[in-house]
């Protein structure tokens, strides 16, 4: 796995880290206010008999597809009390979308806010959160269920520039 480290134009370090190397909360009151959305994904892994039961919202547990959608957009706007160094954000826009495969559900959660940092970790935990949620409906009828492949997959917005996850990186113009 490579390390990637990002850091901070301003004390040339990683930018939840102070220079005694303790955490700290990124201070973004400089940033430029822009709109910014970012998708993530996750899937989950069953059998395709559970996957026609998800599909058919005849599961046990009721219309899990429903549920997990809900439990996604919960989540993003829960997300700083989730992740200890990310600033609470005015959030626009949750969308949590489902694709049904015979062995896999993929789940896309797109998030928009118009503020001065990005979604990617909103993002991130709604595909994360719908996912555990799937499982959780699924569970009775399938314990061997797999949650794989969270990931960003774009965002857009901000001084960094739009990227996706062709790589294709479009860099922001200054005062965008």
């Amino acid at each position: 796995m490579d390390v990637v480290n990002h850091t901070s134009e301003n004390s040339g370090g990683l930018t939840h880290l102070r220079q005694d190397g303790t955490a700290q909360m990124v201070d973004v009151s400089q940033k430029a206010v822009t709109t910014r959305v970012a998708t993530a994904t996750a899937t989950v892994r069953s059998t395709p008999a559970v996957l026609a039961l998800l599909g058919a919202g005849e599961l046990p547990k009721g219309d899990a597809l429903a549920v997990a959608r809900v439990a996604g957009i919960m989540a993003a706007k829960k997300t700083p009390d989730l992740i200890p160094l990310c600033h609470p954000l005015p959030i626009s826009k949750v969308t949590v979308d489902f694709e049904l495969d015979t062995d896999s559900i993929g789940i896309l959660a797109t998030v928009k806010t118009k503020g001065v940092t990005g979604v990617e970790m909103e993002a991130l935990t709604a595909a994360s959160v719908a996912a555990l949620s799937v499982y959780d409906m699924i569970k009775a009828v399938d314990k061997h269920a797999v949650l794989t492949d969270i990931r960003v997959l774009a965002k857009s917005g901000g001084k960094s520039g739009d990227w996706d996850v062709s790589g294709v990186s479009t860099p922001r113009e200054a005062g965008e």
